[in-house]
């Protein structure tokens, strides 16, 4: 007869477990969730210049989505706790036969602002694919909270040319966070 109670408070007990890691595990889902950005900017052509330079392309301002994301998830910027990117793809837009030949390399970093004081890497791709007109970089794992707490951010760029690139290219970044952020 003991032995029987024993059972039964342990499947009761092992029940309220279960109940209470599967409720923790919905806190958390709520707590987390993704903010996706999207921003354009143009390689200038570089006839005379040989393969193998690198090219520093200026910082280009992007108006972030994360304000309103956050307020869709019940939290504010104040409550992030942290932020780290998820994927960054390259595409080129214009002109229409153009890949991503012209590149050896290429890493983009994330600032502030556009004095870039504060910048880290973002991501980058230390070999290029050739024949791709879209290319998918390497997060580079560093903590963004401080840089999508702005309504923007500055994106900055340094690759390696390949080749040379005869006209400008247009260039659309799409970049996926993760965060984790409180309730208020």
């Amino acid at each position: 007869m003991r032995n029987i109670i024993l059972q039964k408070s342990y499947l009761v007990l092992l029940a309220f477990l279960l109940l209470g890691a599967g409720s923790c595990k919905k806190i958390l889902e709520l707590l987390s969730f993704k903010v996706s950005d999207s921003s354009s900017f143009t390689i200038p052509g570089t006839p005379f210049v040989p393969p193998g330079v690198s090219l520093s392309i200026p910082g280009v301002s992007v108006p972030t989505t994360a304000q309103t994301t956050y307020k869709n998830n019940n939290t504010s910027a104040e409550y992030v706790q942290d932020v780290t990117l998820d994927q960054l793809t390259l595409t080129v837009t214009n002109p229409s036969t153009q890949n991503f030949n012209f590149l050896k390399s290429i890493s983009i970093y994330i600032a502030t602002n556009a004095a870039g004081s504060n910048k880290v890497l973002l991501a980058s791709l230390p070999t290029v694919p050739t024949g791709q007109t879209s290319i998918t970089l390497n997060p580079a794992g560093n903590k963004l909270d401080l840089y999508l707490k702005n309504s923007a951010y500055t994106l900055t760029t340094t690759a390696e040319l390949a080749q040379t690139l005869r006209q400008n290219t247009d260039v659309r970044a799409d970049s996926r966070f993760n965060v984790h952020a409180n309730l208020p």
